[in-house]
Parts: C-alpha cells; sequence; structure tokens
C-alpha cells in the first residue's frame, strides 16, 4: 500500500514538474518575443527617421543646386513601410540625385539596398530604377507601381526591397539569444521525452518483473510440494502416487526452463549476440513440427489446430530453431487468447516471390489501437475479466525481431472480439 502510494506522489510530482516547466518555457518565449519585438521596432523607427533626414537634405541640396525656393511643409512622404516619395519643385539630372543620395545614406549609416527613379512631367511616368546596394548585392530592379501624386510637379521615390530581411540581420544580440533561446528549448523537450520513455518503460519493466515471479512462483510453489510428498517414508509403498508426482516435478521444472529460455533469448536480442544460421529451412516441415509440440496444449482445451499448406515454394533461408520458436509463439498466442475452445488454423502461400505464413485464432481480436503496441516489448494485450492469461510479453517481441533477423516482415490483421491473423512474410532461399 505505501509503496502504490509513494509511486502515485511520484507522478503527481512529476505532472506538476512537468506543467511548471511548460509554464516556464511559454512565459520565456513570450518575454524574448515581446523584446525583440520592441528591438525591431525601435530599429525600424529609427531607420524611419534617418531616411526622413537623408531625404530631406537631398531635396535640400537639389533646391540648392536649381536654386528654387524650398517647400513650406516637408517634401518627403512615405508611400508604405519601405517606400518614399520626395516632391521637388524642379527637375533633376540623375546622376546628381544618386551622388546626394549615396553620400546622404552614407553619413547615416543606412546599409540597406534601395533603388531610386525620377519621375517624367513630360511623358507622365517614372523613368530609373537604378539599383544601389552597398553590401554588393546583386539583384535586378524590381521597382514597383508609385501611386500618382496630386501634384504635377516633380519629384522622385525611394524604395527599399530588402528592408524587412535587412532590419532583422541587425538585431545582433536579440538574434543570438533567441537562438540560443531555440536550442535550450529543444534540448528541454528532447529531456523531457526521454525522461517520459523511460518512466513508461520503468513502468513496463515494474509489469514485467511481477509478471515474471508470479510465473516462477507456480511452478516452483508445485515442485516444492511434489518434493514435499515424495519425502514422506510411505511413498515408496504408492507407486502410482511416486509416478504422479515425479511427473508433475518434471512438467513443472519443464515449464520452468522455457520461461527462463524465453528471458534468456530475449536478454541475447537486446546485446545484438544472437548468431544466426543460414540452413536451407522447410517451413512446412517447421510448422508441422511446431503444431506437434502445442498439440497438448490444445487437446487440454478440446481445442482443434488445422493446417494448409498451399505454398509451392516453402524454402527458407534461416535459422531453424529460431523460426521453430516463431511458429511456437504464434500458435502459443493463437491458444492464450482464445476464450473456449481454442480454433487455430495454420495456411501458408506464396505471393510477390516471399513465402506467407497465416496464424488465425477465433480470439478475442486485438483492437486497432493496441495492434500499434503489440510488438513493443514486454507489451501485454488487455484481457479483461480474463486472468489466466500468462506471459511475459515477449513473444511477440521475439517474433517481430527473428523475422526481421530473417530479411522479412510480421504484421497482424484482427478486430475486436473477432480473432486475429499474424501474417510472416520470409523470402525464399536463394
Amino acid at each position: 500500500m505505501n509503496t502504490l502510494y509513494l509511486y502515485k506522489v511520484s507522478r503527481s510530482a512529476l505532472r506538476f514538474v512537468i506543467l511548471l516547466a511548460a509554464f516556464s518555457i511559454v512565459g520565456i518565449v513570450i518575454t524574448q518575443v515581446y523584446w525583440v519585438r520592441k528591438a525591431f521596432d525601435l530599429r525600424e523607427n529609427q531607420f524611419y527617421r534617418d531616411v526622413n533626414t537623408a531625404l530631406t537634405n537631398v531635396a535640400q541640396k537639389v533646391y540648392e543646386v536649381n536654386k528654387t525656393p524650398s517647400p513650406s511643409n516637408t517634401p518627403v512622404s512615405q508611400i508604405s513601410s519601405n517606400y518614399f516619395v520626395v516632391t521637388l519643385n524642379s527637375p533633376v539630372e540623375g546622376g546628381l540625385l544618386e551622388f546626394l543620395l549615396v553620400n546622404e545614406f552614407e553619413k547615416r549609416h543606412i546599409t540597406a539596398d534601395y533603388e531610386y527613379a525620377v519621375y517624367d512631367c513630360i511623358d507622365k511616368c517614372m523613368v530609373g530604377g537604378t539599383y544601389i546596394s552597398p553590401k554588393k548585392t546583386k539583384l535586378t530592379s524590381t521597382f514597383p507601381e508609385v501611386p500618382r501624386l496630386q501634384t504635377d510637379g516633380y519629384y522622385f521615390a525611394v524604395h527599399f526591397p530588402l528592408l524587412r530581411a535587412d532590419l532583422i540581420s541587425q538585431l545582433g544580440i536579440w538574434g543570438f539569444s533567441s537562438a540560443v533561446m531555440l536550442i535550450v528549448i529543444f534540448f528541454f523537450v528532447y529531456t523531457l521525452l526521454v525522461i517520459l520513455r523511460q518512466k513508461r518503460l520503468s513502468e513496463v519493466q515494474k509489469d514485467f518483473i511481477n509478471n515474471m515471479t508470479h510465473e516462477f512462483k507456480t511452478p516452483i510453489s508445485t515442485i516444492a510440494l511434489s518434493a514435499e510428498v515424495l519425502k514422506q517414508p510411505d511413498i515408496v509403498h504408492s507407486p502410482a502416487r511416486l509416478q504422479q508426482y515425479t511427473s508433475i516435478i518434471e512438467k513443472e521444472n519443464s515449464r520452468l526452463r522455457d520461461q527462463v529460455e524465453r528471458v534468456l533469448q530475449i536478454a541475447t536480442l537486446d546485446k545484438n549476440e544472437t548468431p544466426l544460421k543460414q540452413d536451407r529451412v522447410d517451413m512446412h516441415q517447421v510448422i508441422s513440427e511446431a503444431a506437434r509440440q502445442v498439440q497438448t496444449a490444445m487437446e487440454s482445451r478440446n481445442g482443434t489446430l488445422v493446417t494448409a499448406f498451399d505454398a509451392a515454394q516453402f524454402v527458407v533461408a534461416g535459422d531453424p530453431l529460431h523460426l521453430g520458436n516463431v511458429i511456437r509463439n504464434l500458435l502459443d498466442n493463437a491458444i492464450k487468447y482464445s476464450l473456449d475452445r481454442p480454433e487455430v488454423k495454420v495456411v501458408t502461400g506464396n505471393r510477390n516471390g516471399k513465402l506467407v505464413i497465416y496464424v488465425s485464432d477465433q480470439g478475442m481480436g486485438i483492437s486497432t489501437e493496441e495492434q500499434k503496441r503489440i510488438f513493443e516489448q514486454f507489451y501485454r494485450v488487455p484481457t479483461g475479466n480474463v486472468h489466466d492469461v500468462k506471459g511475459f510479453g515477449l513473444g511477440l517481441y521475439y517474433v517481430k525481431r527473428m523475422v526481421e533477423l530473417h530479411h522479412g516482415r510480421v504484421s497482424v490483421e484482427s478486430r475486436k472480439g473477432n480473432g486475429a491473423t499474424f501474417v510472416v512474410e520470409l523470402p525464399f532461399v536463394s
């Protein structure tokens, strides 16, 4: 009871820590976005002020060169965020305008690419469109349409095509801090996923240890009780009882050995130390042998096992021992998860140049959600009120790993309550 309570507390604590960490990350992101936006706005406003000042000075110098009076109001109009129009009282020569623009922008450290064009009062259109890049960017002119001003006077326009990208590149430390924050968030999420995965694995392993303890306890207890009976002095006078308890010990010992062997097989698989033979394996013979081995379990539940060898080619390259274990595990599962009398059918066939083995049962079936996990290590399909389905959750994991090591694939077709069909595909021997 205390262990269960501590376990629940730890889950609640972990959930609280995750929520607190997520809240902190969201707060940091919102704060970072706010200050980056502030920095961008400040940089943008400073840019607008510098450009307005520079263009006003250019207009004043044009007035001085042409000896025309300055207008009473500001000559600069901002059409859009990156588009400026400057009103003049007289025509201006393109070379002079470019010289003045370059000079004024350099004074105010305006390094964004820009292009300019001059309004032609005679042809009533913009002419020019010269592209100037202080950073030597090689782009063609993309001068957009300029809205027609309400005056027929002279004016020129300046367009900054890459303004937003240039302002972002000038954020400096804010861009660096944002990149660092993204890296921190990535590692936080990755660490959180690892912790959750390890926690889930820990829970699964805990269930596995509980199942294994229960599975080992039953044969050990039976062997111990039988040994107590055999220790009685008068047992020698009852040959039938002696034979009965000896058989029980032998049967439970074999069962215990099989369980230990399954665990050791998985441990070997996890270490990638499984030596596989490459023999020519007659899978029809392997299936027949596996069917003979489960015959006792089938008869004890009054079940039926039918085989239909329809494959024309049934010889594969592999290890006969492990391929036999694959079939045996699938048959054991079909028997265990049948609610009443097991009805199991094994059919072979050929498809797409491979041997296909179908192992079908009429058992409780597997839901779509459970089908995604049944080949995971230690996972067992929930059996509801059925409590006599024993195992470690290793059989199908072993089947999948072993079939893949033989360059094949295994899948399942099932619906809840309508049985299941496991499909094993193996390549032919070359």
